[in-house]
């Protein structure tokens, strides 16, 4: 046992960190999804090698005595919502780094509309803007569970849930840009541009 105070790694470096493909699809993933450096990248990679190598060591043993724990590892995928409910032990051995990453609360928050950029929703969950359920959560790496994603929202003690917070109409006239198309201005912005 070890001092419960003592942090410990979560995640594994690269094998050939200096690897030019390596390099460029890492930053590509760290752009798309707002991430603030590449540990973070590293330890979702450790969490999905983690559900691999227990599918693979369960396809190992004989479909008796794999039946509860292949069932244990399914139900805890499909809640946070990485599979689908009829999932099977194939499936989870095609997770990618996206499936973790789309199940973030930083890209939950961006994806239902409440930020308007990946770095925005890290900023308004670190600073405690957003709750899921009754909790404040501020670590932009919770994984939200399928159950907990509908009630992922801004903060009731915040200053950002006040709907004329400039935060709020910023968001607002971001979606609105982008839901008028590449070619085309809202009339608010050609009115006053």
């Amino acid at each position: 046992m070890g001092d419960p105070k003592r942090q410990r790694k979560r995640f594994e470096t690269p094998r050939y960190p200096w690897f030019r493909g390596e390099l460029d699809a890492e930053l590509s993933v760290i752009g798309q999804y707002g991430l603030r450096n590449k540990r973070e990248l590293w330890r979702s990679r450790a969490a999905l090698s983690k559900y691999r190598v227990a599918a693979r060591s369960l396809l190992g043993i004989p479909q008796e005595s794999r039946e509860k724990r292949e069932k244990e590892l399914l139900k805890k995928l499909s809640g946070l919502g990485m599979i689908s409910e009829t999932a099977t032990l194939d499936d989870v051995l095609d997770l990618s780094i996206q499936d973790i990453m789309e199940r973030r609360l930083q890209t939950i928050v961006l994806r239902k509309g409440l930020a308007s950029t990946p770095q925005q929703a890290r900023q308004v969950v670190t600073h405690g803007h957003i709750s899921v359920g009754e909790r404040r959560i501020t670590v932009p790496g919770y994984l939200v569970s399928r159950g907990e994603e509908e009630t992922v929202t801004y903060a009731r003690s915040s200053p950002v849930s006040n709907t004329s917070h400039p935060l709020r109409k910023s968001v607002e006239a971001a979606a609105l840009k982008a839901s008028a198309g590449p070619g085309l201005r809202p009339r608010e912005v050609v009115e006053r541009g």
